[in-house]
């Protein structure tokens, strides 16, 4: 499995919040593609569409496990992507940015 620590991730790599929508509007990095697990297949086409063609997907999700099955999928279907080791958990924890969907500052649930 393809994995990067949230200290390794740099300002402005793609990073695509896999969460709930709940969660999402509780706090999320600003800045991330949200498609929740539930809908991601059937949504997947807006990843393509928003991801850097020779970039890299990070997936991120609470703790790491929904973001690991994402990536998985990812990599099966031939994109770069990487899963986030802890997730919102450890990006939170290590003091970086959550915001809520006005931009303030949000908390992850």
């Amino acid at each position: 499995m393809p994995t990067v620590e949230v200290t390794d991730l740099k300002d402005g790599d793609f990073l695509l919040d896999v969460r709930e929508d709940d969660e999402w509007r509780a706090g999320h990095a600003d800045g991330a593609l949200h498609i929740p697990i539930s809908e991601f297949v059937a949504r997947y086409g807006e990843l393509t569409e928003a991801a850097p063609q020779d970039g890299r997907v990070h997936v991120i999700c609470r703790s790491g496990g929904r973001s690991a099955q994402v990536t998985m999928y990812l990599v099966q279907q031939g994109i770069d992507a990487v899963n986030v080791d802890g997730g919102m958990q450890v990006w939170a924890a290590a003091g970086r940015p959550v915001v809520n969907e006005q931009g303030e500052p949000g908390h992850v649930l």
